[in-house]
């Protein structure tokens, strides 16, 4: 009785595997509905205009005065590498899966259908959190140019007393993203051309601020001594971990590049635009950010800047009023343009997760006049006025980093499983070879790969598939050693011990996954020097999720309890996928009583 029922659970516990672990099969089969017309240049502007906003407006002033002082732009630069690691991963997957939907999409082609709907699922917090949080910091300069009258009237019509909330509901933000809902539900052209425009306003503000900060910048800012209760002078009066503090930070202002990597059914050439539009807004961006941050540190002392409008503040300590009008009315424009960034994707995403039919299938309509996810887009943007006037923008920043992370992270990863994964001939092709007895000896010679095997089968996909998932764990165990006791990882033993098997462990998988045998593939971009950069994508991402607070984790949990419940009680029994699987089964059960006869010896 015992063992039947323990048959019966080991049947149904495979069942529910195969049912999460589903893969989308037909991801680069289908004609798109969606409108091509995004060339490399729009597609640049897009990720530029997504990630040069808030950042580096709001964040190089207030990391630099609390958190890194004058070595921000080192913070910017360490930033900027975890960053790059995350976007030549993307730029890989963009030319494999040319589809909308992102990090989603690649995640359902590679590891399975409900590892793809969590990533879905946090890309649309990000998107929503990084939407919201723009309006806000836009709000906040349209009233600064009012002189606060906005802010003080709202607070005195309507307050809203309560701890976690905004201190009154900020109706301007609101607007402001209903605005820009409606440009981007009449069409994509119109609101790329708009969004093309507002990238260039943005890129000459900036250029603004290099060339008259550099005309008012003084060396001997950084060579200031210690000022009580701003760390210990000089260029790093925080030290090194202020400067990983910082960078931990400045990730925020590199966040939206990936907007890009939505656009894969409307760009004109996507395997080769996406992954180049990646590349130069990231290099576009940083240097922006890098020489932004460099000139405000040199025209203040750390300690003197404004946490919340760094470049007014700057300009009007300098006494160059008119600049600083100039700047102010160019940080609206540029404003505007990342939060047009940050919405664009956020529709597709809905799009692509309701066309497959793991979240409502009215969704993913695509409307006959605009050619754009007209519902998708109308809702995604109520809900983002919504957040954007309910919480301020402290509360939205600090919600919004986690699912990104998470998303890059599973993106990494994906592109070790895709490298070192059979296809299926080439399963058929090796399982004749791989029937022989497995020894201690054999297996370590399949483990370090001795008998130098040049072509990948099941057995070296199996291995790099598990070094994979062992080593994000110990990339895990690790960073936590080191973020939560840093001073006392070579005076106690336990801690001790714990970070050189960690470190060795790490080391060693990355030497077994670089030792298997690669499947050659034709690809417009390929991430350089696999496996060590999406390894150490991995880790950077890993270490920075655990820099979060807890109650970042605890919102994260209640976002994800809210899309388990969506998916489990509607998307495992709708997905379009099982739906094709279950109609294919059932064509091989009615044909197997007719393929079958006594007459028939086949």
């Amino acid at each position: 009785m015992f063992a039947k029922e323990l048959s019966v659970s080991l049947q149904m516990s495979t069942r529910i595997f195969k049912l999460l672990t589903r893969r989308k099969t037909d991801a680069g089969d289908t004609v798109s509905e969606m409108a091509r017309c995004l060339s490399l240049l729009d597609l640049s502007a897009l990720g530029v205009g997504a990630t040069l906003g808030l950042g580096v407006y709001v964040l190089a002033g207030s990391v630099a005065k609390t958190v890194a002082g004058p070595a921000v732009c080192l913070s910017f630069l360490a930033a900027a590498i975890a960053s790059a690691f995350a976007g030549v991963c993307y730029a890989e997957f963009a030319a494999r899966v040319p589809k909308a939907g992102s990090a989603y999409v690649y995640s359902y082609v590679t590891v399975g259908e409900f590892i793809a709907f969590v990533i879905g699922w946090n890309l649309i917090l990000e998107y929503v959190i990084g939407t919201a949080s723009v309006a806000r910091g836009l709000s906040n300069y349209i009233d600064a140019l009012a002189t606060n009258r906005i802010s003080v009237t709202f607070r005195a019509w309507l307050p809203m007393d309560v701890s976690f909330l905004s201190q009154y509901p900020d109706l301007l933000a609101f607007l402001l993203v209903l605005v820009l809902t409606g440009l981007l539900a009449f069409g994509v052209k119109e609101s790329s051309m708009l969004n093309n425009i507002f990238t260039v306003l943005n890129l000459l503000t900036v250029g603004l601020v290099i060339v008259c900060g550099s005309i008012k910048a003084d060396t001997n800012n950084w060579k200031l001594p210690a000022v009580e209760g701003y760390g210990t002078g000089g260029f790093m009066p925080y030290g090194v971990a202020g400067v990983m503090a910082g960078a931990a930070k400045c990730f925020y202002g590199f966040v939206g590049f990936d907007a890009v990597a939505t656009t894969g059914e409307e760009a004109k050439n996507p395997q080769k635009d996406i992954p180049l539009a990646i590349v130069i807004s990231l290099l576009i961006i940083f240097g922006a950010y890098f020489a932004v941050s460099t000139v405000l540190t040199l025209m203040l002392p750390y300690y003197d800047q404004n946490a919340d409008a760094p470049f007014p503040y700057a300009f009007d300590q300098v006494g160059w009023t008119t600049v600083k009008w100039i700047v102010t009315s160019g940080a609206v424009f540029a404003l505007c343009t990342s939060m047009l960034g940050a919405m664009f994707p956020l529709p597709r995403v809905i799009y692509a997760m309701a066309k497959d039919g793991i979240v409502f299938k009215p969704l993913g309509r695509v409307h006959r006049w605009t050619q754009t996810p007209l519902v998708a887009t109308i809702l995604s943007g109520i809900f983002s006025g919504f957040m954007a006037m309910i919480f301020d923008l402290n509360q939205l920043i600090d919600m919004m980093s986690i699912g990104t992370l998470l998303a890059y992270t599973i993106v990494a990863v994906c592109v070790l499983i895709l490298r070192y994964q059979v296809d299926g001939d080439q399963v058929v092709k090796s399982l004749d070879t791989d029937e022989y007895p497995a020894t201690f000896y054999s297996g370590f010679v399949d483990i370090f790969n001795l008998h130098n095997n040049k072509e990948a089968n099941v057995r070296s996909s199996r291995i790099a598939n598990w070094s994979v998932a062992i080593f994000s764990i110990f990339a895990a165990l690790l960073a936590a050693i080191i973020i939560h006791v840093p001073t006392l990882i070579f005076s106690e033993p336990f801690y001790c011990v714990g970070f050189v098997i960690s470190l060795v462990a790490m080391l060693a998988l990355v030497v077994v996954i670089a030792r298997q045998p690669v499947v050659d593939v034709h690809l417009t971009f390929k991430v350089p020097l696999v496996p060590f950069i999406p390894c150490l994508s991995v880790f950077f991402n890993l270490y920075l999720m655990l820099e979060l607070d807890l109650h970042t984790w605890i919102r994260f949990l209640v976002w994800l309890i809210i899309g388990f419940l969506i998916y489990f009680c509607y998307g495992i029994r709708n997905s379009v996928e099982g739906r094709k699987r279950n109609s294919q089964q059932l064509q091989l059960e009615e044909r197997k009583p007719d393929s079958y006869s006594p007459y028939n010896p086949e």
